[in-house]
């Protein structure tokens, strides 16, 4: 091991000893404990990591290419980081619906539970839940005596989260059965639910009446923000414009979309067509329907477009009833490859499912989405740092899966009635992010001249945006708690896109040895994406 190649080492190991929660969360090996010191004590403990191993990063010299890969980007990574720090965005770490009260939720759900001694680390995280979420109220508190605060909707909409947690572990805690440490884990869970509670009545009573009442965050911290997500330095106003751009096109492919589905039809009359014919109706239905295209796309694109490691041919599809996400996520395969990948459905309160609208996604989550791209960084073996197979640029990831959503469609997937458009209006979803995101925190007008709120946002996600009713809210509210990480999908798809077609200008180009040898680079960020695959 090269002396870069053991610092990332070293920096992922101290990390996760500082941060248990996130080393369960990244699938990381080793026994780390089971509580994060939220408060500002174990903030300043984590910057001061990342300054040492800046420091001592500036002290090697790169021996081969890998050596450089491994630094530049542990090098980018962390100083994204350090600036997330220095604007004392630490002390206002509030953001609903994704954000540290879901990381603390959904981590206890990700832990194994083979056998008693790993039920009782199931116990020892639910009943570190209170005493964590107060860690985190202190860093909150010490952001209001500095006049450091997150805007009151993401401290309003983060009290009902945590009072919609209470009670949702009892699930998991049942399927334990009756043995030995039933009554431990019941006693846990009972103090995780009061500590959300607790938390709820923190956000609501204490800390939203101080807060800020201004949504967006403003240019410099949102400079900040798209660093640390894109992995690059972008001009934003461009980004912006070229939003708008994007959205116009997508919409009139749309038209032509609607009418090979219903002749003469409208994109409105279209959409109530499929949402009329092309549905399940039940959880269960609507899960079986899910692992069955998710193991149908895997088996379509192994061996063909991509050679996929055995140990990435099961994917965990799991409806999450509880969440107040509007959107599936994806949580990657732990570091031992013990835990698999997993999809996470949120049920939104439904009991039928347009299927037509979730296609794409499955492709965007699984395969040749995440679950293909953080799978193929969990099977690296040592080709990889080991900082780089736990370090996340949402440009280049989420730029990946709706590049793998552009990827089925050009493959000829979308064979069921309506599921192209449904690829569509995810489309114009990520581009209506785009604008809604810019416009809000840098305070840019609409093209009409008039200025964004809440509900003018709702509005464009839900008219030019095509969201789905139920994930309008909590979308919203999601790019306002979370500047930056909405842009990085349509803004990262666009990077992939331009260096593919550099790529295949070259005599020779084979698509499926390109995707093998991009995906073998592990993440980067999109200021070096280009030139990374160009190497290729």
């Amino acid at each position: 091991m090269t002396p870069i190649f053991r610092l990332c080492d070293e920096h992922i190991t101290r990390s996760a000893e500082l941060d248990p929660v996130d080393a369960v969360y990244m699938g990381i090996s080793g026994d780390f404990g089971v509580s994060t010191d939220y408060g500002p004590e174990g903030h300043a403990a984590r910057h001061d990591l990342i300054k040492s191993t800046l420091a001592e990063l500036d002290t090697l010299e790169p021996t081969s290419q890998d050596d450089r890969r491994a630094a530049d980007h542990l090098r980018e990574r962390l100083q994204a980081q350090a600036a997330w720090f220095e604007t004392g965005e630490q002390y206002r770490d509030l953001s609903s619906p994704f954000g540290l009260l879901s990381t603390v939720r959904d981590s206890v759900d990700l832990l194994p539970t083979g056998d008693d001694d790993q039920w009782r680390r199931v116990a020892a995280q639910l009943a570190a839940v209170p005493e964590m979420l107060a860690s985190w109220q202190a860093s909150l508190d010490e952001g209001l005596s500095r006049g450091l605060v997150a805007a009151r909707r993401q401290a309003v909409e983060g009290a009902g989260q945590a009072e919609k947690y209470a009670g949702t572990h009892d699930e998991l805690i049942a399927s334990y059965g009756e043995g030995p440490l039933a009554g431990e884990l019941a006693k846990a869970a009972a103090q995780a639910h009061q500590g959300y509670v607790d938390a709820a009545r923190y956000l609501l009573e204490k800390y939203a009446p101080r807060a800020a009442e201004r949504d967006g965050v403003g240019p410099e911290r949102y400079a900040v923000a798209a660093r640390q997500n894109l992995g690059a330095d972008i001009d934003l106003v461009d980004a912006y414009e070229w939003g708008w751009g994007e959205l116009r096109r997508i919409e009139a492919e749309m038209v032509e979309e609607a009418h090979a589905i219903l002749p003469g039809a409208s994109v409105d009359e279209a959409i109530a067509h499929l949402n009329a014919t092309q549905y399940v109706v039940g959880s269960e239905a609507f899960l079986a329907w899910l692992k069955a295209k998710h193991d149908g796309a895997i088996a379509a694109l192994h061996g063909t477009h991509f050679d996929i490691a055995q140990p990435l041919h099961t994917v965990d599809v799991t409806l999450a009833p509880g969440s107040t996400s509007g959107s599936a996520y994806y949580t990657a395969p732990s570091e031992d490859l013990t835990r698999p990948g997993r999809t996470w459905w949120p049920v939104g309160g439904r009991e039928r499912f347009a299927t037509w609208s979730e296609l794409s996604t499955v492709f965007h989550e699984g395969v040749p989405g995440h679950h293909l791209q953080l799978g193929a960084v969990a099977v690296a073996g040592d080709k990889l740092s080991r900082f780089a197979k736990f370090s996340w640029v949402s440009g280049h990831g989420e730029g990946w899966a709706l590049y793998a959503e552009r990827l089925a469609d050009e493959l000829g997937w979308h064979t069921e009635p309506g599921t192209r458009m449904g690829m569509l209006a995810d489309s114009a979803l990520r581009a209506a992010r785009v604008v809604i995101d810019i416009g809000v925190h840098l305070d840019l007008p609409l093209p009409d001249g008039s200025a964004w709120s809440f509900e003018k946002a709702c509005e464009v996600l839900r008219e030019r945006g095509r969201a789905v009713a139920h994930t309008v809210h909590p979308e919203i509210v999601r790019y306002f708690g979370w500047p930056a990480q909405a842009i990085s999908y349509k803004l990262g798809e666009r990077a992939w896109l331009e260096a593919r077609a550099e790529a295949a200008r070259k005599p020779g180009f084979d698509l499926k040895a390109w995707h093998t040898a991009a995906l073998d680079l592990g993440p980067i960020g999109l200021g070096n994406l280009r030139a990374a695959l160009s190497e290729l």
